[in-house]
């Protein structure tokens, strides 16, 4: 056989073994396509019987090596079968009824290990908790659950709005107790923006940190009936005995108010560098302006907030409080009020980006817009306490998705400010000396 007739032979014989190939695998994708249709309709049943199943063998197991094998005497057998008895376990969201295998011995029944492993965590309680999180009202709890085969669906229970209710709050409260009770100390923070959250008559003050490498970390919550000096104060002491310590100088950023700026004073002393929000210095003064002149009075503002040297924005800012003086008063002390405290950061040195990142509260509004989509759908608060659940909720959410701050890879230059601002202030021996002496 020549050559050329080998490669025809050869050729003829993988556009064979092609076509075999083809045909094959054709075949198989007609028995299996079937085979898919008729799985795919009741594969969360044949999952539901498959796993009630295991649980069924695992317990009859267990019973087997206390009482040993069935219709076999033994002299050295303890215990007995005693039949079954109706027990409960959580599945997908709900409880349901299950055959419980009994043991018993001669002080009465002996309880399956097996069982109390299955039966000790309640996941119910953090499925109910992330349904409402994702927006699931209580009344809709049994709708967003996934069906349950015939069998089980009988014995459903735990569905209702009233105990999907009490598994919420029982699991928001636990977390929100563990959350308030994390230790501060490892953190190494250097800058602390508070501002309040409104609840009808009720205000949650929110402290959220940001640490050396520009992580952000939600601290602390309180609740108090307005943003007055003894919420404040509470707020920081608390903050103080979780590991906040004041030996060191930390940035804290505020919306503007007197009696938050004068507990951080009380709490802090001079370890407390004070920025006031821009933003808030900008809608207060406009709150004391007509319509007509806002457009003038916000484009001046921030044309000097932009300024890079604290000198000139504040002199920019007193010439326009100088100008409204005469026809607006309120709003040029408004101006004037604080005016050095919204230009601490200008003097630290900071790059434009990092400077405006800690210039205002944005960074805790986005948090509050957040707690406030979550709680929107609350009809009626019921107390402190519920609001303080909510917001916990909202935090464990805000989290999880929050990023390092705008200008995070500029935080040394504030590290270093902050540091330098420590020398200046620091206590001079001879007076650590009395004061441990008087202690």
């Amino acid at each position: 056989m020549g050559k050329t007739a080998r490669k025809t032979k050869a050729r003829e014989e993988v556009t064979v073994a092609g076509a075999e190939g083809s045909l094959v695998r054709n075949v198989l994708a007609q028995l299996v396509l079937p085979l898919a249709e008729l799985v795919r309709g009741d594969l969360r049943e044949l999952v539901h019987t498959l796993g009630m199943q295991a649980i069924a063998s695992m317990l009859e197991q267990e019973r087997t090596e206390l009482c040993g094998e069935r219709y076999k005497h033994s002299k050295e057998r303890q215990v007995t079968r005693g039949g079954s008895t109706a027990g409960r376990l959580t599945l997908g969201g709900r409880t349901v009824q299950v055959r419980r295998p009994r043991v018993v011995g001669h002080d009465g029944e002996v309880a399956l290990e097996t069982w109390k492993q299955l039966a000790a965590k309640d996941p119910m309680s953090d499925r109910a908790y992330e349904q409402m999180v994702v927006g699931v009202s209580t009344r809709k709890y049994a709708r967003s659950l996934e069906p349950l085969p015939a069998k089980l669906a009988e014995g459903e229970r735990s569905t209702s709005k009233s105990t999907v209710s009490r598994k919420f709050v029982a699991a928001t409260q636990a977390r929100l107790n563990e959350w308030l009770g994390r230790d501060l100390s490892a953190l190494d923070l250097v800058g602390v923006f508070i501002d309040g959250l409104h609840f009808q008559d009720d205000v949650v003050l929110v402290a959220l940190g940001v640490d050396s490498s520009g992580n952000k970390h939600v601290l602390g919550l309180w609740e108090g009936a307005t943003e007055n000096g003894a919420a404040c104060s509470a707020l920081l002491s608390d903050l103080q005995h979780r590991g906040l310590r004041a030996d060191r100088t930390r940035l804290f950023v505020i919306d503007g108010s007197k009696a938050l700026r004068s507990a951080i004073r009380d709490a802090y002393g001079k370890r407390a560098l004070v920025q006031r929000c821009q933003v808030h210095k900008v809608r207060n003064v406009l709150g004391h302006l007509p319509k007509e002149r806002h457009t003038h009075a916000r484009n001046a503002m921030r044309q000097a907030y932009k300024s890079r040297k604290p000198d000139n924005a504040k002199k920019l800012l007193l010439n326009l409080a100088a100008s409204l003086e005469s026809k607006h008063p309120g709003a040029a002390a408004s101006l004037r009020e604080g005016l050095d405290e919204t230009l601490t950061v200008m003097g630290l040195g900071l790059s434009p980006t990092l400077g405006r990142s800690f210039a205002t509260t944005n960074p805790i509004e986005n948090f509050n817009g957040n707690a406030r989509h979550l709680a929107r759908r609350v009809k009626r608060w019921r107390g402190g306490s519920m609001i303080l659940r909510w917001v916990g909720a909202a935090v464990a959410e805000a989290e999880a998705g929050f990023r390092r701050l705008k200008g995070y890879r500029d935080m040394p230059a504030l590290v270093a400010a902050l540091r330098k601002h420590d020398e200046k202030h620091q206590t001079p021996r001879r007076e650590l000396d009395h004061e441990k002496n008087a202690a």
